[in-house]
């Protein structure tokens, strides 16, 4: 087995998805904890402790406790290389959460044991099933009062669409939570309350032993037996073939911040969850193991260090190995490019790297070189495709409250934009300056941010539009008579593509109708 086979065995990338609240980020502080990548567990929400938590770094988030940015942390877990892409939940922030699960190769879902299945989960769902990646669930927050767990597990099946299969099962809930049977590894885990140590575990191969009661007491250990019981006959046995498709979700419960469960569930993980897995690029299928490398930019972010103003472009590495100060070829542009400093994360933390292989994410400073979805080769013409930008549905004029900071405020909303947190167009009616994104909170984080960077002050316009759309048409002459038409809704995009900036749905409706050899486009990847 070569070298580069073995590395790509090793590697576990993934990402953790749930609604806002269901304790995402405080899973992913306690996967650290036990990677030795942390040494103490930030309490995210108290305020009494000013430690925040490790992945959300950037200021607006330390005040808001919500996470908005995608980070990027990696680190050993015995004979494993983990990269865990912690997302935001906020629906304001899906299209950089829809981005990432293109980035990794399974994915983890957290559950809030009360609030079950939420609208948010739902939608992230979608789109792991359309890559059909494999999903593991991780039921939080038992040590509060919830849902009855055989309830929680329909609901799951029914919301999700997908088959699963309890690998470990809750002794009690809530004030009487006594831990979990580890199913998978026939193990009694007993629960101590407590955010430090994690609790005591017992080998318990038969569950029909009455050495059972000495632990967990009389009525509980008949609740369990008979629920086991329950397991194994309604459920099938758990088939990692059928996860590895993403037809099957084993399910975990415990709880984050007490930091129960948790160990099991990246025991379990690490064994069964897929090394990196060939990609689909739009010219062939790109294998891990080939030698030649390749990799896509999914994410760009601005200022991760607001002394500099620099931004840095993550690449997920799909084949081949990466090497500091190789020359590798910039497709979109057709330029070689070498990189001196390409660097690893730890949440803020970063390290240089020398080399990294496939499942890898790698930040490469970027100077305005990189846009969202763009390839990396050591040569070959290859596009990967898939990254969208959808329509946005939220529009504000912006305009400049500072007039001796004109400069500053461009070059703020350039880089910005280039994350791909919001959408800019220029109206060609009065050459103004739109921003359209998914959700209101996105217009706050762009003004606290180019004020807090950049120190650029921008006064937000509201506008009442109802949907923006890619136009373009075989048929010039028809092109031309439909932008004289719509003269005063007509824009650009940052690329200098055509925008129609409908006002209402009836609006658009009639365009498409009256329109008919004009093609309209509601993500900008045709």
């Amino acid at each position: 087995m070569t070298e580069l086979q073995e590395e790509i065995l090793k590697r576990r990338t993934f990402a953790i998805i749930s609604h806002p609240d269901a304790g995402k980020t405080t899973l992913t502080e306690k996967l650290l904890l036990f990677g030795g990548a942390i040494h103490v567990a930030g309490a995210v929400k108290s305020n009494k402790i000013k430690k925040t938590a490790t992945s959300d770094w950037m200021e607006i988030e330390k005040q808001r406790g919500i996470s908005v940015a995608t980070s990027v942390m990696g680190f050993n877990y015995g004979d494993y290389k983990i990269n865990i892409l912690d997302t935001p939940g906020h629906q304001d922030f899906a299209e950089d959460t829809y981005r990432t699960l293109t980035a990794v190769d399974s994915v983890i879902i957290a559950v809030d044991v009360a609030k079950g299945v939420e609208a948010q989960t739902r939608k992230l769902m979608e789109v792991c099933r359309m890559r059909n990646t494999p999903v593991m669930i991780f039921v939080n927050k038992l040590d509060r009062e919830g849902k009855d767990p055989f309830d929680l597990l329909d609901e799951l099946e029914a919301e999700l669409n997908i088959s699963v299969r309890p690998l470990s099962w809750p002794i009690n809930i809530g004030q009487r939570f006594k831990g979990v049977y580890n199913i998978y590894e026939e193990k009694l885990d007993l629960y101590t309350p407590s955010k430090q140590i994690v609790s005591e575990s017992v080998n318990f191969k038969d569950i029909n032993s009455p050495e059972l009661e000495n632990y967990i007491g009389d009525s509980d250990a008949e609740k369990l037996r008979s629920d086991i019981e329950l397991i194994e006959g309604v459920y099938p046995e758990f088939d990692k073939e059928e996860y590895l498709k993403g037809k099957l979700a084993p399910v975990f419960f415990g709880s984050a911040l007490n930091n129960f469960g948790v160990k099991e569930l990246l025991d379990c993980f690490v064994q069964i969850a897929p090394s990196p897995r060939p990609i689909h690029a739009v010219e062939r299928e790109v294998k891990p193991e080939e030698e030649q490398f390749t990799g896509f930019i999914f994410k760009i972010h601005a200022n991760m260090d607001p002394n500099h103003r620099s931004c840095i472009a993550f690449v997920k590495i799909c084949s081949g190995k990466f090497s500091r100060n190789e020359n590798y070829k910039h497709v979109r542009n057709g330029k070689l490019m070498r990189f001196s400093s390409p660097t690893a994360f730890m949440a803020q933390k970063k390290s240089i790297v020398d080399d990294a292989y496939p499942g890898d994410i790698v930040g490469l400073p970027d100077t305005g070189n990189f846009k969202i979805g763009d390839t990396l080769t050591g040569g070959e013409e290859l596009h990967f495709k898939g990254l969208p930008s959808f329509s946005p549905e939220m529009f504000k004029y912006i305009d400049n409250a500072d007039p001796m900071k004109a400069k500053q405020l461009n070059k703020g909303i350039d880089q910005l934009m280039d994350e791909g947190v919001a959408q800019i167009f220029t109206n060609q009616f009065n050459g103004r300056k739109i921003i359209g994104t998914v959700g209101q909170l996105q217009f706050e984080v762009i003004q606290y941010r180019l004020l807090n960077e950049y120190g650029a002050q921008c006064r937000w316009e509201p506008l009442n539009l109802y949907k923006a759309c890619w136009i373009e048409s075989d048929d010039p002459a028809e092109l031309e008579n439909f932008k004289k038409r719509k003269y005063q809704f007509m824009a650009v995009d940052k690329e200098g593509r055509d925008v129609f900036l409908a006002d209402s749905g009836y609006v658009l409706m009639m365009a498409q109708n009256d329109f008919k050899n004009i093609r309209f486009h509601f993500t900008s990847e045709f």
